[in-house]
């Protein structure tokens, strides 16, 4: 099993910033991919950014250029640097892993303001 435990959600203004963490524990030998998708208001889940254990990355079109996603395989944390938010950013952000199966961290809000 595989635990994930995510920080840093918040309010920010419309072209402000914020970095989310997620650590994950457990089970956490061969963990490959890891990354976060993101749940509007009303509509379903959708990739933001994942990234391999070699550091290949995808981001979904929306937030190419905005986000970055990064990973310290030692301490077994992905990050999600955020910049240029938008109001449509706004969302429940979950935490990602896949280690012969999928897991879900509980998810953080981000609530961007215009």
């Amino acid at each position: 099993q595989v635990q994930l435990v995510e920080s840093g959600g918040g309010l920010v203004q419309a072209g402000g910033s914020l970095r989310l963490s997620c650590a994950a524990s457990g089970s956490i030998f061969s963990i490959n991919v890891m990354g976060w998708y993101r749940q509007g208001p009303g509509k379903q889940r959708e990739l933001v950014a994942v990234i391999t254990t070699g550091g290949i990355t995808n981001y979904a079109d929306s937030v190419k250029g905005r986000f970055t996603i990064s990973r310290d395989n030692v301490k077994n944390t992905v990050y999600l640097q955020m910049n240029s938010l938008k109001p449509e950013d706004t969302a429940v952000y979950y935490c990602y892993v896949n280690r012969f199966m999928d897991y879900w961290g509980k998810g953080t809000l981000v609530t961007v303001s215009s």
